[in-house]
């Protein structure tokens, strides 16, 4: 799955630390999902989206058919 995380993070101008906080993340769980090494929870996935104030589809990308 792809994202647009890092894109919309720096757009706030915020560190990769920054953000995890507001997330209630750490650092490197931000890191992850932005490289696409980790896919978040539900849960996470709309605290993202509540922050940046964009549908989850806006910021994640499910490829169909891609495993």
């Amino acid at each position: 799955m792809e994202n647009r995380v890092e894109a919309l993070r720096k757009q706030r101008g915020l560190s990769q630390e920054a953000f995890a906080r507001v997330i209630r993340v750490s650092r490197q769980t931000v890191s992850s999902i932005e490289t696409g090494k980790y896919n978040p929870s539900l849960e996470l996935a709309f605290a993202i989206s509540d922050f940046f104030e964009r549908p989850i589809e806006e910021i994640f990308i499910h490829e169909r058919g891609a495993d």
